[in-house]
């Protein structure tokens, strides 16, 4: 069976049909988890925040966001940003299902397009989309940095489309953390309660200058990181 598993893994593994499968399954399960999960008290209401700034940089933690594309409501347009590795791939593909469109690179440094990972072409293709009126969704820390330290891409998005950047925390009670991964990455479960926390809006200024992008890079970090405690502390306290 072993031998089997290693003939076929990689044609499976290649082919588009069995990803679809796979996204399917996966967006299946992510709203079991969502529709089984009750609100925490002292949690925002979604939907007013995103009716009241629908036009914004969306902020994200790596491993904290994996229902991120299930609390997208249907009426919102979004564009997320997903790297250019294989296993991102299916992530995109999920993403899809629930009507998001999708934009390949990477959003930790501006400057990546010289090292293939189509940064600096990532980048414009969101400020195209907030140009239009549409949101946009990002991972705000890099891959392969330091977890849960935001990058100075998504400053750089903000300060060249004018949008502000909202910090967002997901958090449910019961949860599944894969403890030998770099950002400790969060599996989300069913029959418990959900938390999301907005945090408050950075602007960055058009003449922003290298100082100053620092800074609220900083604020940015500081933030999410306030923000992502606090929804895990009302998830664990509520009854």
């Amino acid at each position: 069976m072993k031998r089997l598993w290693r003939r076929i893994r990689g044609p499976l593994a290649r082919s588009i049909v069995v990803k679809h499968v796979l996204a399917w399954l996966i967006a299946l399960s992510m709203r079991f988890i969502k529709a089984t999960n009750r609100r925490a008290a002292g949690c925002h209401d979604l939907e007013s925040v995103f009716r009241a700034e629908p036009n914004a940089v969306f902020a994200l933690w790596h491993g904290q966001h994996l229902l991120a594309p299930v609390i997208k409501p249907r009426w919102m347009p979004l564009v997320a940003l997903f790297s250019r590795s294989t296993d991102a791939e299916l992530n995109a593909m999920v993403a899809q299902k629930f009507g998001i469109e999708t934009v390949r690179g990477s959003g930790g440094r501006p400057d990546q397009q010289a090292h293939g990972k189509g940064g600096a072409r990532a980048l414009i293709q969101m400020k195209k989309a907030l140009d239009a009126g549409t949101g946009v969704c990002m991972i705000a820390d890099i891959p392969g940095g330091t977890p849960r330290s935001a990058g100075l891409g998504i400053i750089t998005l903000a300060r060249i489309s004018g949008r502000p950047v909202v910090p967002v925390a997901i958090a449910t009670s019961r949860r599944k953390v894969l403890e030998k991964t770099r950002d400790k990455t969060t599996v989300n479960l069913p029959f418990g309660r959900f938390c999301i926390i907005f945090g408050d809006q950075i602007v960055v200024p058009a003449d922003a200058g290298d100082e100053m992008m620092e800074a609220l890079r900083l604020r940015l970090t500081d933030a999410m990181n306030e923000i992502t405690a606090e929804a895990y502390q009302k998830v664990d306290n509520s009854r």
